[in-house]
């Protein structure tokens, strides 16, 4: 009863509310709050810290960044779940929040973009400043089941370098992207290897342009840490996974290297285990062992998950077999 009547105190207060109605719609740090809101940092500051101790909200402290996000679990996020729905889209407060929200989500992705543009020719050499692409591949090689794979789909594909590693398994491979300068270096690779059955398009990895279920394998490598909403990307890469169909994502440890987020615009310096094995739970995805490649500094985490297959979980048990005749036991007397 503490718990709720806390939580209701909390929310109980315009500026609150709107907060979570933002957060709703993902995780924000103050200064985006601060932008959306148009209140000093300070103000904003004290009412996230309420929110959080309310069980509200979940602070993310990354270095010198803080994220928020809803609470997925406790007497908070039971309330937000039947708060989201009360609260009224229509009013002009929660609208004009909205827009700006958008503004801020839109110059995230025309930061990344330009990002991407200046550096498209130099991608994979800055990838490979990290642990060896070529330690990762062999590791992913070794954990997957291949026999079971003929389709892929690589979101945030870059220069196309999955797709050429593993093409010449695939019948058919097929890679995402956003960044044009990054799709035309993919597709210049992929002809010179000689793979016509992969190739590559623009798309959003929030909305992919494929149908539901029309993929043995999806790959997420080292794409999460410069996204805003993981557990969506997650959520739309099982959604183009056939029932059986495996996930990959590849992505860092948590560190502390600013730096990549000042000059390589990372989001999120690195996830923990149980931070992906949430997004996983969520998108009902089977979690197997994570695998961890040890860098200097960076460690890089290989986590896998399976679609479940109601067809195979279903699957009637085959008849047992009779059993063996044994020989008479003659019984002395």
């Amino acid at each position: 009863m503490d718990d709720l009547l806390n939580a209701l105190k909390a929310v109980a207060e315009p500026t609150r509310l709107r907060i979570l109605a933002l957060c709703l719609e993902g995780e924000l740090t103050v200064s985006e709050l601060v932008r959306i809101l148009g209140q000093s940092q300070p103000r904003i500051s004290r009412h996230l810290k309420l929110l959080s101790e309310a069980g509200l909200l979940v602070r993310i402290r990354e270095g010198s960044w803080v994220f928020h996000r809803v609470a997925a679990s406790g007497t908070g996020a039971q309330l937000i779940a039947r708060l989201g729905d009360l609260i009224p889209a229509d009013d002009s407060l929660i609208r004009r929040d909205m827009d700006r929200l958008l503004e801020v989500k839109r110059d995230r992705t025309e930061s990344a973009a330009a990002y991407f543009r200046e550096i498209a020719a130099q991608w994979d050499e800055i990838r490979s400043l990290h642990v060896d692409d070529s330690d990762i591949d062999a590791a992913i090689n070794k954990a997957l089941d291949w026999q079971r794979i003929s389709s892929m789909i690589d979101l945030g594909t870059g220069t196309g370098r999955l797709l050429e590693h593993f093409g010449p398994r695939l019948q058919r491979g097929e890679g995402i992207d956003m960044s044009r300068e990054m799709l035309a270096i993919a597709r210049s690779n992929l002809e010179a290897a000689k793979l016509p059955h992969c190739q590559v398009r623009q798309g959003d990895i929030y909305q992919l342009p494929n149908a539901s279920e029309g993929f043995d394998l999806a790959v997420i490598h080292q794409v999460l840490h410069f996204v805003d909403d993981q557990a969506l990307a997650i959520a739309e890469a099982t959604r183009v996974l056939k029932p059986g169909g495996q996930l990959v994502v590849v992505d860092f440890a948590p560190h502390d290297l600013e730096v990549l987020r000042d000059k390589d615009k990372h989001r999120r310096l690195g996830f923990a285990d149980s931070e992906v094995a949430g997004w996983f739970r969520r998108a009902e995805l089977t979690q197997k062992p994570t695998i961890k490649l040890k860098g200097s500094p960076l460690t890089v985490c290989i986590w896998i998950a399976e679609k479940p297959d109601p067809a195979a979980i279903h699957q009637p048990a085959p008849p047992a077999s009779p059993p063996i005749p044994q020989p008479a036991t003659r019984i002395s007397q």
